[in-house]
C-alpha cells in the first residue's frame, strides 16, 4: 500500500524534513587507502538504511557518494607500497565495493572521484575569491573560515591537517581551497600555479556539481561533523549564497572497542572481511542497526551473536499469517521518526506478519 501525502516526512533530530521527489543525499564516502573495518560500515549501512527509510515515506531518492581520490593521507600510503597513488585507489576503492555489497549496501546514485572534479574545485576557487571569501597567498587559495566557522575551532584540528596553522593564511580558522603541491604530490595546472584541491573543497565542490547549491541530507561518520561537513556547508553557502546548505544531517556514532575509537591509527580494527567468514551479512546489518544512529557505541564479539538471535525470531515473527494491520502502520511511523529502528525491530518481532516483512524489506534484512 502507497504512504499517503501525510507521510512524506521523516524526523531527523526533533525536526520533520518534508520530502519532495528527488530527495537528494550527499554522503562522505571513502579515502580508499585501506580496508573496511566496522566502523566504515557503520555509516555506510546507516546512511544506506536512512535512504532506505525516504524511500518508504514514498521519495526518489538520489545519493551521491564521492570517492576521495585525491588526499596527501593516499598518497603517503601509495608510496609506502610503491604504487602509483591512483592505481593503488582504484585497488582499494573496489575492494570497498565489494564489502559494502556483501553487506547489501545499495550502490550509489552518483560515485564521483575527487580527481574528476578538479576543474570544478578551481571554479569554486573563483567564485569564493570574486566574492571576497578567499584569497590568493604564495599559489594558494584559502576559503575565510572566520565567521562562518564558530570561534575555538582551530584547536579542534583535523586528522588531514587543513587546520595546522601556517604562516601563508590570514586566520587560524581559513583553510586551502587550492593548495601548492611538492615535489611527490599530485598536481594540476590552475591560474595560481600547479597544485591539488584541498580536502573541504572536494566534498563542496562535487557536492554543487552533482546534487546543486542546497541537498536534504548530508551524510557520514560524527567524526566528519566537524571539520569536514562544517567547511563543506559553509564553502557552498560562501561560493552560492544559498542557504543552508543541507537541511538535515545523519552523524552516526562512532564503534569504539574498550571506549577507544575504532581508527588504523590505534590499531584496533576489526575488519569486515574478518566478520563475513563467520556471520552472515544480515547479522552484521542488524549488529549495526539495532541502536541509536547518534550514539557511540563499543563493539563486543558476543553482541553478533545476540543479533543474529534476534534475526531469526525476526524471521520467525515474519512468517505468521495474521497481524493487525496497524502493527505495520506503526512500524512505518516508527522508523519515519528519528529513524527508530529499535523500536521499530520491537514492534515487528512482537506483532509479526507483515509488520515484520516490512521492517525486513525496508533494512534489507532478508
Amino acid at each position: 500500500m502507497a504512504p499517503s501525502p501525510a507521510l512524506r516526512s521523516v524526523t531527523l533530530g526533533g525536526r520533520e524534513l518534508p520530502l519532495i521527489s528527488p530527495a537528494r543525499v550527499y554522503l562522505c564516502g571513502i579515502t580508499p587507502y585501506d580496508v573496511t573495518h566496522l566502523g566504515h560500515a557503520a555509516t555506510f549501512v546507516w546512511a544506506d538504511a536512512a535512504t532506505s527509510i525516504m524511500r518508504l515515506a514514498g521519495v526518489e531518492v538520489v545519493v551521491c557518494r564521492n570517492v576521495t581520490d585525491i588526499d596527501d593521507v593516499l598518497t603517503r600510503a601509495a608510496a609506502e607500497r610503491d604504487r602509483p597513488y591512483d592505481e593503488f585507489a582504484v585497488t582499494q576503492e573496489y575492494l570497498f565495493e565489494q564489502d559494502m555489497l556483501a553487506l547489501r549496501v545499495r550502490r550509489p546514485t552518483h560515485a564521483p572521484r575527487a580527481r574528476r572534479y578538479v576543474d570544478r574545485v578551481i571554479q569554486l576557487a573563483f567564485a569564493l575569491l570574486e566574492s571576497g571569501h578567499g584569497y590568493h597567498r604564495d599559489g594558494q587559495v584559502y576559503f575565510r573560515g572566520y565567521p562562518s566557522i564558530p570561534g575555538g575551532a582551530p584547536a579542534r584540528g583535523d586528522e588531514h591537517g587543513e587546520l595546522t596553522p601556517g604562516p601563508e593564511r590570514a586566520e587560524p580558522y581559513d583553510v586551502a581551497v587550492w593548495r601548492t603541491s611538492g615535489p611527490d604530490d599530485p598536481a594540476w595546472p590552475s591560474p595560481w600555479g600547479p597544485g591539488r584541491p584541498g580536502w573541504h573543497a572536494e566534498c563542496a565542490a562535487i557536492a554543487v556539481s552533482v546534487l546543486g547549491a542546497s541537498v536534504d541530507l548530508v551524510a557520514g561518520g560524527a567524526d566528519l561533523a566537524f571539520p569536514h561537513h562544517a567547511y563543506q556547508a559553509a564553502i557552498v553557502e560562501a561560493a552560492t549564497g544559498v542557504r543552508p546548505f543541507a537541511r538535515a544531517r545523519l552523524a552516526v556514532g562512532t564503534v569504539r572497542i574498550g571506549g577507544e575509537k575504532m581508527a588504523k591509527s590505534t590499531g584496533n580494527l576489526v575488519l569486515v572481511g574478518d566478520l563475513l567468514r563467520d556471520h552472515s551479512p544480515a547479522a552484521i546489518r542488524l549488529l549495526l542497526l539495532d541502536r541509536d544512529w547518534r550514539q557511540a557505541w563499543d563493539y563486543r564479539p558476543e553482541d553478533l551473536d545476540a543479533a543474529a538471535g534476534r534475526l531469526e525470531r525476526l524471521y520467525s515473527a515474519g512468517g505468521r499469517k495474521t497481524e493487525p494491520r496497524s502493527a505495520a502502520d506503526a512500524a512505518r511511523s516508527t522508523l519515519l521518526r528519528e529513524l527508530d529502528v529499535p523500536g521499530a525491530l520491537d514492534i515487528a518481532e512482537e506483532a509479526g506478519g507483515e509488520a515484520a516483512r516490512l521492517v525486513l524489506r525496508t533494512l534489507s534484512l532478508a
